[in-house]
């Protein structure tokens, strides 16, 4: 294989993958042949990829199915010739445990998500679309060559690095500001909040206020607050989970939730996992807790036009004190995380969002210090 596999979705991570050639027939796509296209079904992928025009008859790909995502089926599609591809496919039921759907037809907003970021963001940090097909909820984009590495695996492993901390920043930073620049079109195209409604707010928001009174009024503030801003285009899904590393270069994956909105959700859900991580890594906790603030002093410089008078450093705080509790109790959270770490995590957030810090550098130091604390405590 020339590809690795990619994770896709929430909370996707390294698991096992099923490789397999065109001829097989599984026993897993007998039980669930319908008549709808199921990608993981070769037999069913290549009779598709050969009538729609996506691959000639004379071609015998292999697949790969890419394991760890949990909105969509994906597949590394590898040819004889022309460049290798990965096909995803949206599901209504996301593969977790809890009841979790969202319409499938979000896979059109993936494909326009590529279509826009190859202009927005910097120059090689998007896979180019190869094709859409909203009737079966597909959208295939350039695969990612050897070698690469993902990055939420990287950092786990320890594999901090200044540099793809400041590309983190200025690739966040340089879609939001020409987002912004071309708001007049963008909130229009993007104008569809849906899925950020579905994969996002009530997952994340919603559901881990039910699970904890105390910050009802937090979120309920939250939600309200997020609702009404439309400054600049969102992610939605900046995580390292949905980052590759390929040559020393960021690659971000995943368009899914992409939507005009605010800018601070993106930050706040990013500067969790740089958190949450700063928490988990107990060796590498001050790197992290420094990788935060270069993070959003990146962010920052590469935004520099932004107006002066915006409290979008006060939105931050929140979105990321609502995300770090929602990565414990909300309907996605950090696998990697123990027990005691998340009612650790729980018992400094609740205890933050009581009074916010008012400047990231303040959240930051705050956060650490708290851990700290928590760590003489236990020890």
């Amino acid at each position: 294989m020339n590809h690795l596999p990619v994770a896709h979705g929430p909370d996707a991570r390294p698991k096992r993958v099923e490789a397999f050639h065109v001829h097989s027939f599984s026993a897993k796509c007998r039980r669930h042949l319908t008549n709808e296209l199921n990608i993981e079904c070769p037999d069913d992928l290549l009779r598709y990829l050969r009538q729609s025009g996506h691959l000639s008859h004379e071609e015998v790909p292999s697949f790969t199915t890419l394991a760890g995502g949990v909105s969509n089926r994906t597949v590394l599609v590898e040819r004889g010739r022309g460049p290798a591809f990965v096909i995803k496919q949206a599901l209504e039921k996301l593969r977790v445990e809890a009841d979790w759907r969202s319409d499938p037809g979000r896979s059109h907003q993936e494909a326009l998500g590529l279509q826009w970021l190859a202009r927005l963001a910097p120059e090689g940090s998007i896979t180019p679309l190869i094709f859409e097909d909203a009737k079966h909820h597909l959208a295939a984009m350039q695969a990612v060559p050897q070698p690469h590495e993902n990055w939420k695996t990287r950092l786990l492993a320890g594999g901090l690095e200044r540099d793809h901390i400041r590309q983190f920043g200025e690739l966040l930073g340089t879609i939001h500001r020409r987002g912004r620049d071309q708001r007049v079109e963008l909130s229009v195209v993007f104008d569809d909040r849906r899925y950020f409604e579905t994969l996002r707010v009530e997952p994340y928001y919603r559901y881990t206020a039910t699970r904890n009174p105390p910050a009802m009024k937090f979120y309920n503030d939250l939600i309200a607050q997020t609702a009404a801003i439309r400054e600049t285009l969102v992610h939605g899904d900046c995580s390292p989970k949905n980052i590759l590393v390929h040559n020393g270069i960021l690659i971000l994956l995943d368009h899914e939730v992409i939507h005009f909105g605010d800018p601070a959700f993106d930050l706040g859900f990013s500067l969790t996992h740089l958190l949450s991580k700063a928490h988990h890594l107990r060796a590498f906790r001050a790197q992290f807790l420094e990788a935060a603030q270069f993070y959003w002093q990146s962010y920052v410089q590469a935004v520099s036009g932004k107006d002066k008078n915006s409290d979008l450093e006060g939105r931050v705080v929140r979105h990321t004190l609502g995300c770090l509790l929602a990565r414990i109790d909300g309907r996605s959270p950090l696998e990697y995380l123990t027990n005691e770490e998340r009612d650790r995590q729980r018992r400094i957030v609740l205890s933050l969002i009581t009074r916010p810090p008012g400047t990231v550098a303040e959240l930051v130091e705050r956060f650490g210090d708290q851990l700290q604390q928590s760590d003489h405590v236990h020890h």
